[in-house]
């Protein structure tokens, strides 16, 4: 429920930042995946990863160096999928938001949510 609210978080915010303030699609869309994946970090540390052993200032700090990687595919992904592949800028976010979502949550899984005990 998380994922997908702040995922539709991300396509409200790329289509607003695109058709309203007419920013490039891919600019828009690395801005809107960036607010959106902050707010999902808050929420899944507080609701999810409760156990998690590391600080919040911290785990935001890995956070943040994994939703860079990711915020580097969705902005090369969507140059890819737009201007060379010729898609709609909305399917081409949802397209790659399979891919990069789950990359994400995995690192953040592994890496950044070390729950006591577990991986």
């Amino acid at each position: 429920m998380i994922g997908g609210s702040t995922f539709a978080l991300d396509l409200l915010l790329l289509f607003l930042l695109k058709e309203l303030i007419n920013l490039h699609y891919a600019f828009a869309a690395s801005i809107a995946f960036f607010v959106a994946v902050s707010i999902n970090y808050a929420v899944s540390r507080s609701v999810v990863f409760k156990g998690t052993v590391r600080s919040f200032n911290s785990g935001y700090l890995i956070f943040v160096f994994i939703a860079g990687g990711g915020l580097v595919a969705v902005a090369l992904l969507m140059l890819l999928c737009v201007d060379m592949l010729g898609m709609n800028y909305l399917l081409a976010r949802i397209t790659i938001a399979c891919l990069v979502g789950i990359w994400t949550y995995l690192m953040n899984l592994f890496i950044n949510f070390k729950v006591a005990g577990k991986p």
